[in-house]
């Protein structure tokens, strides 16, 4: 196997976390490198074990998996984050996203789509329960979402930055489409939609694809 994937888990309940690393480790191409039962503790072990992806919990004791994502994500050439939660709440998932995490998964997911949530993620491509998109549409198109008409302007304005293919993308990438999807939709080869992708996020300076589609989703595109 040319390149296995390093998992840390990050969650409070050791249960949870043997359960997660049993299920994990089953899969061929994925290691689980470590646990962990705070935020507090994850910089520490990342530094040590240098996983690929981390998969975090919210609730913790000490520091949650919010601020130790954002602190994490701050980071030069940091793993991707994968949160693993019971809480669907949208201030939880927009916090997550915003703070840099690859994708938001609930603990009722099957172990299947699990490992193929971490596959995804490692392959570049955003991953949402469908509860959580519910309602991260939700929060970000309701009327609540438009009152601040700044924020939606600022949005507008920051895709300007983007030139007319990046804009295709982007919208693309909002709607949901793999890179394959977008290279068909956009007739582009899969380089060139990769090329797109990477730079859109460092024009935007955004950390990943969810967060492109949630910032087209703040400029009313989608």
């Amino acid at each position: 196997m040319d390149h296995l994937t390093r998992v840390l888990v990050v969650d409070d309940d050791p249960l949870v976390r043997s359960g997660l690393g049993l299920m994990l480790s089953g899969a061929p191409d994925i290691e689980v490198v470590g646990e962990a039962g705070d935020g507090a503790d994850v910089l520490p072990l990342v530094d040590r074990l240098r996983p690929d992806l981390v998969l975090m919990d919210i609730r913790m004791p000490h520091v949650d998996g919010l601020a130790a994502t954002e602190t994490l994500r701050r980071r030069p050439g940091p793993p991707h984050v994968l949160i693993l939660t019971t809480f669907t709440t949208d201030g939880y998932i927009l916090g997550a996203l915003r703070a840099g995490a690859a994708g938001y998964l609930l603990k009722h997911t099957p172990p299947a789509q699990i490992v193929a949530a971490v596959r995804n993620t490692m392959a570049g491509e955003p991953v949402l329960s469908p509860g959580a998109v519910k309602q991260l549409i939700a929060a970000v198109t309701g009327p609540e979402a438009t009152g601040p008409d700044r924020e939606r302007d600022t949005a507008r304005s920051r895709l300007r930055l983007l030139g007319e293919r990046e804009r295709e993308v982007a919208l693309a990438v909002a709607r949901g489409s793999t890179n394959a999807e977008v290279a068909a939709e956009c007739y582009m080869s899969l380089p060139t939609v990769k090329a797109h992708v990477s730079h859109i996020l460092t024009k935007l300076d955004l950390n990943n694809r969810v967060q492109i589609a949630l910032l087209v989703y703040r400029a009313g595109w989608v």
